[in-house]
């Protein structure tokens, strides 16, 4: 009955509504459509998407070599993403707008110590960027776990698809290097599965 009511009131809204000017107005119970977990997935992810840019924007900086300010820029179009879908939702923006800083502690420390990481080398960089990337199609996997909501859906299956051919870039600039990488989050079937794809079609 609760919801029928609830329901009844939202559609009496949109009607008297229908005629402003902002469609994009989000009512304060569309707000409450995502569960505290798909809150949690979103904040966090925001950071993480920054945490990949801003590394590979210091690697950029560091050793002037074209893949990390390409990929940099690729992320940017993830965060960009990741932000649309929390505004949509009226979710405050988690990421700091300073280059390195994170609200988020876990997201610092790993920036903090991935950063000492790809100062030790190019090939130490490129590592980095396969670990990032490693971590980020791990944990996107477990986001999608938590929702069926399409909108959501739709963005984590898009980092994903990027964060795929990102990874590949990666292990083809670590195998023309002599080096091999071995996945730390994702299984190694999965890791080979994705080896064995072309672009997805994501552009990015």
């Amino acid at each position: 009955m609760k919801k029928t009511i609830i329901l009844t009131v939202l559609s009496v809204l949109l009607l008297s509504n229908c005629s402003s000017d902002d469609n994009n107005d989000i009512t304060e119970a569309e707000t409450q459509e995502l569960t505290q977990d798909e809150i949690n997935d979103l904040i966090f992810l925001r950071e993480e998407e920054k945490l990949a840019r801003d590394v590979y924007l210091h690697s950029f900086n560091t050793y002037n070599i074209a893949i990390f300010n390409n990929i940099a820029k690729s992320e940017q179009s993830h965060m960009d993403n990741v932000l649309a879908v929390m505004k949509k939702y009226n979710i405050p923006d988690s990421a700091n707008a300073e280059i390195g800083v994170f609200n988020n502690q876990e997201i610092q420390t790993i920036y903090d110590n991935l950063i000492i990481q790809s100062d030790i080398s190019l090939v130490e960089a490129l590592i980095v960027g396969a670990i990032i990337e490693d971590l980020d199609i791990n944990d996107i996997k477990d986001f999608i776990n938590n929702t069926i909501k399409p909108d959501l859906l739709s963005v984590y299956d898009k980092l994903t698809c990027g964060s795929k051919n990102h990874i590949r870039s990666y292990t083809n600039q670590l195998y023309n290097n002599d080096i091999i990488y071995t996945p730390q989050y994702i299984s190694i079937d999965y890791y080979n599965s994705i080896l064995s794809e072309t672009g997805g079609g994501c552009g990015n």
